[in-house]
């Protein structure tokens, strides 16, 4: 299990950006710049939430056929117990495992209230998800793959094994981040010290805007301030 972060160092991960959030972990070269996020098959259905922070807790799941024990979605809740043993705040991961992804799905209103309820504050799949108007009105961020009417034979088939979800490779306990841009994986091992990395690096962002949208532009000016920002004194 990953080392778990304080509440503070929780909270300044969740003023980044996504996309800031990348360009922050490439400059520590912990892993290639083609991996640690999901791919443009996850999307984030509340672009207007705020960014999702939390541990993940994978499960893997099947909606076309019918499963082998019970018959209905909320048969199996032993999945309840192993997301508390996953540190607070919660990310819930659910592959699903189906030739035909998508075609009903587990995650709607009822379960993410469950799942609020124990300190859950988000959701990836690849899958669907349902409720989608209940879903935004009780504020829950949620990355899919598509939107489903019905839950169809909906269970689960595994928890607490690795998943992969859009390309990105999850286990138990590694610390997401997800906004309107898409879902990233944080490596552990710098994620406390990514926020501060991250706001010199909006700060020599808002430098560039401001020259570009400043009346008296130039590329000679542009050329000067990237090679200051490069190579600081």
């Amino acid at each position: 299990m990953n080392p778990v972060l304080t509440a503070a160092q929780l909270a300044a991960l969740g003023r980044i950006d996504s996309c800031t959030l990348c360009n922050a972990i490439e400059t520590f070269d912990v892993r290639l710049r083609n991996e640690g996020f999901c791919d443009a098959s996850i999307r984030c259905l509340f672009p207007e939430l705020p960014p999702m922070v939390g541990y993940a807790v994978p499960v893997k799941i099947h909606c076309s056929s019918p499963p082998m024990d019970g018959g209905h979605y909320l048969d199996r809740t032993d999945w309840w117990n192993y997301i508390l043993s996953i540190p607070a705040p919660r990310v819930v991961v659910l592959q699903d495992t189906d030739p035909q992804r998508g075609l009903g799905s587990l995650l709607g209103e009822v379960h993410a209230n469950i799942l609020m309820a124990m300190d859950c504050v988000g959701a990836v799949t690849d899958g669907a998800v349902r409720d989608v108007g209940a879903l935004r009105a009780c504020k829950f961020p949620c990355f899919a793959g598509n939107v489903a009417v019905s839950h169809a034979y909906a269970h689960i088939v595994s928890i607490g094994a690795p998943v992969e979800i859009g390309r990105l490779k999850i286990k138990p306990g590694d610390l997401l981040h997800g906004d309107q841009d898409g879902v990233v994986s944080v490596p552990a091992q710098i994620a406390a010290e990514i926020p501060a990395v991250a706001e010199r690096l909006l700060t020599h962002d808002r430098r560039l805007v401001e020259l570009c949208r400043a009346n008296g532009f130039s590329l000679e000016k542009m050329h000067t301030l990237v090679k200051e920002l490069r190579h600081p004194d």
